[in-house]
């Protein structure tokens, strides 16, 4: 959700910063800008639409300046227009500001500036900020930024460039990501990693109330009170061909084809032959026992992780275990303690929501275990305890390949922590599942390629679809319907099969279609009754089940799809790629954008 480039050296800013913002244009936005200093004067450039639109503006003009800002804004105040797009400058037009997050007393403070005479061009509450470092600027640019960020309130991150001040770029954040790249003899700086990864892989990453001034030299940081900070500089291995499509039409397709690798990744080390090993989870394992009650907190995608999450660890560890919708979780004064275990999960590790209700949690004294897929990342570092679910770089919006790590690292957690409910042979037999997840991967990303087209193939002309399951497939049936939605534009609810009959049944209408999920043994003739509940009523039902059902769901489904057999306990983790392949080949054929869908961003940095 937005992006911020900056870059100071020797080269020319232009290039290094459309580069940068072209790597953040997965976080999804609607507008696009720069400014640079040329000559001690600030140019300033913004469009609203994608950064090829800026990038044909640009091409009349010839800047040549080597220290500048780039942006990429996702509305939350204002309507996308060339107006509200950044940068935003002052009333002098010296100064220029780009800003992610939100400033929730800008009201106020544009009133006493607009009283102290200043004028707005724009409604968003950035352009506030650069009237602020205005109003405090006599000649030192850090100390007027210093003033002005502790006037404001929110989570929000800032980059400022001055033409009074040519060699030098001040930042601060406050719960809002932003990192500082080390070149050689030049500084970069970014809101996330993969605007860097062209350039250095040496990063440092700022934590809230630090400001970093970058000039020609070197770089300097300071917290709240003014003192210079020492900072440990980070060594990036992510791989830059990691960020390429590699022949893939999407990288949403790249990434589906990527989870069987993932997924190795992430099970090879702790998979050893008498157990897990997940060292981790620290002394959680030894808190256990004191474990009244466990949390999973996150939004999206990770939230219906959490779903299947919860099944998990209450089937192993017998300890009760509350699923929160991270926006909702403060509000409703939950029962947290020091008894408590809440685990948040997030794929960037920097989900606003997310990132409140840890804060909220170790207010409470809980333990906290946080599962993200970026290391340095807030949660990673705030987090008592961390496990990193090794996906990768994913650049697509629709998460796949981290949501399937994250049921991966859900199994990891609930096996480690269930240990003492299992005999050894039960336990040896869920780790040899576990062991063939990667390569079952492969087999079912071969084995429904095809089907999960012709699949959408009949979906993509309906504007409505359902998804049903139970248990275990039921939370499945929410992530399937989320993609199908998020990347199709097409209409889809997920329900418990079950409840069908209690309101639901009067949607079914000829030809509608229901994607069910039968991949539970408990529960397959449960399934089976609901799905003759729907066909009764004329609903076109798409069957997902694994390859030992098959024979069961001949002739009581319209359209039939199979994964590999496996373990009911890990069916989710193969059950998913059908139902991302088809709502990926639902878009692609309804000519939807489907790494960047409208409205969507990637990491959602504001509540």
């Amino acid at each position: 959700m937005c992006g911020i480039v900056g870059y100071i050296g020797p080269k020319g800013a232009v290039p290094i910063l459309l580069e940068g913002l072209r790597k953040l244009e997965y976080r999804g936005y609607d507008s696009a800008g720069i400014a640079v200093i040329e000559e001690q004067k600030l140019l300033l450039r913004k469009s609203e639409g994608k950064l090829g639109v800026l990038e044909e503006r640009l091409k009349e003009e010839k800047f040549l300046g080597d220290i500048g800002l780039g942006h990429t804004r996702w509305a939350t105040h204002g309507k996308p227009s060339n107006e509200n797009a950044h940068p935003h400058h002052d009333c002098k037009g010296k100064l220029a500001i780009v800003h992610n997050g939100i400033i929730e007393n800008f009201q106020a403070i544009k009133k006493m500036l607009e009283d102290e005479g200043h004028s707005f061009f724009s409604e968003t509450d950035t352009e506030v900020i650069a009237h602020l470092i205005e109003k405090f600027y006599q000649g030192n640019l850090v100390k007027a930024v210093q003033k002005a960020t502790s006037k404001l309130e929110g989570s929000y991150a800032i980059a400022v460039i001055s033409q009074d001040n040519p060699d030098q770029i001040v930042a601060f954040r406050q719960d809002s990501p932003l990192i500082l790249g080390i070149g050689e003899q030049e500084l970069y700086l970014a809101s996330d990693i993969p605007a860097l990864l062209p350039y250095t892989r040496k990063v440092i990453i700022l934590d809230d109330g630090e400001l970093a001034e970058l000039n020609r030299k070197n770089y300097q940081i300071f917290d709240l009170q003014g003192n210079i900070l020492e900072k440990e500089i980070e060594e990036i291995d992510w791989d830059l061909e990691m960020a390429e499509k590699k022949g893939f039409p999407h990288y949403m397709l790249k990434e589906i084809h990527e989870q069987p690798d993932v997924l190795r990744q992430l099970l090879t080390t702790p998979l050893k032959d008498d157990g897990i090993d997940l060292p981790e989870l620290g002394s959680i394992l030894d808190f256990q026992k004191k474990i009244d009650r466990i949390f999973i907190v996150a939004c999206g995608t990770a939230y219906h992780s959490g779903l299947i999450g919860k099944a998990l660890l209450e089937k192993t560890t017998k300890i009760p275990v509350e699923v929160d919708m991270a926006s909702e979780f403060r509000y409703r004064s939950p029962l947290v303690g020091e008894n408590s275990l809440v685990i948040l999960v997030s794929q960037s590790g920097e989900t606003a929501d997310t990132l409140a209700a840890l804060r909220y949690a170790r207010e409470k004294k809980a333990k906290t275990l946080g599962i993200v897929n970026v290391q340095g990342s807030t949660i990673f570092r705030e987090a008592d305890y961390t496990l990193l679910i090794k996906a990768g770089l994913e650049i697509a919006v629709a998460s796949t390949k981290a949501y399937m790590n994250m049921l991966a690292a859900f199994n990891l957690v609930a096996l480690k922590m269930g240990e003492g409910e299992f005999n050894g042979e039960k336990l040896a037999e869920l780790l040899h599942f576990l062991r063939e997840i990667p390569a079952q991967a492969e087999k079912t990303l071969h084995k429904i390629e095809r089907p999960s087209r012709q699949a959408a193939e009949y979906i993509k002309n309906w504007d409505n679809a359902f998804f049903v399951g139970r248990g275990l497939d039921y939370s499945l049936a929410l992530e399937g319907a989320l993609k199908l939605k998020e990347i199709s534009y097409i209409h889809a609810e997920a329900y418990a099969a079950g409840e069908l009959k209690h309101g639901t049944l009067a949607l079914i209408e000829e030809g509608i279609p229901v994607v069910a999920l039968v991949t539970q043994e408990d529960l397959l003739e449960k399934m089976v009754s609901n799905i003759q509940e729907i066909r009764a009523r004329g609903g076109y039902v798409l069957g997902l089940t694994q390859d030992k059902f098959v024979s069961r769901l001949e002739g009581e489904v319209d359209f039939l799809l199979s994964i590999p057999n496996t373990s009911d306990f890990l069916a989710p983790l193969l059950g998913t790629i059908p139902l991302q392949m088809i709502s990926y080949y639902a878009a692609d054929l309804r000519d939807c954008p489907i790494d960047q869908p409208r409205n969507l961003a990637k990491s959602v940095t504001v509540e």
